[in-house]
């Protein structure tokens, strides 16, 4: 494969603008011999020319029109390359939008945030809490470069890559009937008042289409809109909650709950990161999305937690 000298497009791309070989000599700092030079071999690699030469000046031939968009092209994509190149090197620095869900918050987000900034000091990353639909609608809108939800979200046309995994457990008192299970089903936990976390969240719009499918009326007297207050009022022996094992774990410890992981497959939630085009984001952010993606799931162990 033959490569385009990038000097010598950039004469060709002096030559077109200045629509002389002398005046884009005194341009680029060279003698016009040495444009005339550098003009013949380009040609010559060509094929054709690019140039014809009047008493008006230089005039573009049919093979300069069609190569001069694609030098411009070329150049500014060499420029970009050793910007982006010289900041890895240098340390990226700037700051980076993040829209990310409750229970990314709560359990994984800030210890993989912490690692990132051991790595890149520089870069500041400010996180805003949303639903998993305000998620997907700050990243499409430009409100947030990095946008962190369930898979169980309509990313619509985002693009989106896998992140962490977690598991959605029924927190109850450990004197509840169902606190003697290793495990449950969601239909187990339907004949039984429940706090709902977050009413626009799409773990409880899940919930609530699969009530309506199992023909059964989800009792959900109690909507909060954090996990400390869905414990406070499992611990007074009001309700039980579905919530996310790794976002309430603390909390099931204190409030001495039992954490008894559902067996439903989609209470292993996925959680994917969304862009609306990764080759356009920053290099800060283009850092902190390679650095989340490169974080593998865990394997999960369902196992009772708590008392």
């Amino acid at each position: 494969m033959r490569y385009f000298d990038p000097v010598s497009l950039r004469v060709f791309i002096a030559i077109c603008e200045r629509r002389s070989l002398t005046e884009a000599a005194e341009r680029e700092n060279l003698t016009v011999s040495a444009v005339s030079k550098r003009l013949a071999a380009l040609e010559d690699h060509v094929g054709a020319a690019l140039v014809e030469r009047g008493r008006g000046g230089v005039h573009l031939t049919g093979a300069g029109e069609a190569l001069l968009p694609a030098a411009r092209g070329l150049l500014q994509a060499m420029v970009l390359i050793h910007a982006n190149l010289s900041e890895y090197a240098c340390g990226a620095s700037g700051p980076v939008r993040v829209a990310a869900s409750l229970s990314a918050i709560t359990s994984f987000l800030p210890g993989d945030l912490a690692a990132f900034f051991t790595r890149q000091s520089k870069i500041k990353v400010a996180v805003d809490e949303r639903s998993g639909a305000e998620v997907v609608t700050s990243v499409e809108d430009g409100r947030a470069d990095i946008g962190v939800c369930c898979d169980m979200s309509d990313t619509r046309c985002l693009q989106k890559a896998p992140y962490r995994m977690d598991q959605l457990v029924l927190v109850t008192t450990p004197q509840h009937e169902l606190a003697r299970h290793a495990r449950v089903s969601f239909a187990d936990t339907l004949p039984y008042d429940r706090v709902m976390v977050n009413a626009n969240s799409a773990a409880v719009h899940l919930q609530q289409r699969l009530a309506i499918a199992a023909g059964k009326a989800l009792k959900a007297p109690y909507h909060v809109r954090t996990y400390e207050t869905a414990c406070h009022i499992v611990a007074a022996n009001l309700a039980v909650a579905i919530v996310p094992r790794e976002s309430t774990r603390g909390l099931v410890e204190s409030f001495r709950l039992k954490a008894i992981p559902l067996a439903d497959e989609w209470a292993r939630r996925r959680f994917v990161l969304c862009v609306r085009d990764d080759v356009e984001l920053s290099m800060p952010a283009r850092l902190l999305f390679e650095w989340l993606v490169s974080l593998h799931p865990r394997p999960l162990q369902l196992s009772a937690v708590g008392a």
